[in-house]
């Protein structure tokens, strides 16, 4: 179980909020993304309010909108050398933010969850929200 602070101390501590969609890579159920995010809190000291979008959400969602522009310097041409592709990432704009990026030599497994046992040691840092525990999570710094 993860020793938290009083109330009192929580109230002033600083949060990252992050607005997630529901894909598979990112929802709240088992998912390496989660033990990520985990690590991030401790590492940071830092909680972490998850707020998911709804399941088939309309909404297009901002990070959408912002690979457009990542799209346009290339007018359409295939991104097949890496070096160009971070070149016209760094070209992204965002209501005038350029985005810091680095190319990671990583690659990421898809379809990978975490095992029950694993999770279960997850969630002693995870708050689920009790009437949407799928899709409101406060993550918690050990």
């Amino acid at each position: 179980m993860v020793e938290r602070a009083p109330a009192e101390k929580r109230a002033e501590s600083a949060h990252l909020h992050l607005k997630v969609d529901n894909g598979p890579d990112s929802r709240g159920v088992r998912t390496p993304f989660l033990k990520r995010l985990v690590e991030v809190a401790d590492r940071t000291g830092t909680s972490i309010p998850l707020l998911y979008d709804p399941p088939y959400h309309s909404n297009y969602p901002p990070i959408e909108r912002g690979w457009g522009s990542l799209e346009q310097p290339g007018n359409g041409a295939k991104l097949v050398d890496p070096e160009a592709m971070v070149e016209g990432a760094h070209s992204m704009t965002w209501t005038g933010i350029h985005p810091v990026v680095t190319l990671s030599g990583a690659v990421s497994q898809t379809g990978v969850s975490l095992s029950k046992k694993a999770m279960r040691e997850l969630e002693a840092s995870l708050e689920r929200n009790p009437f949407l525990p799928k899709w409101d999570i406060l993550i918690w710094p050990a």
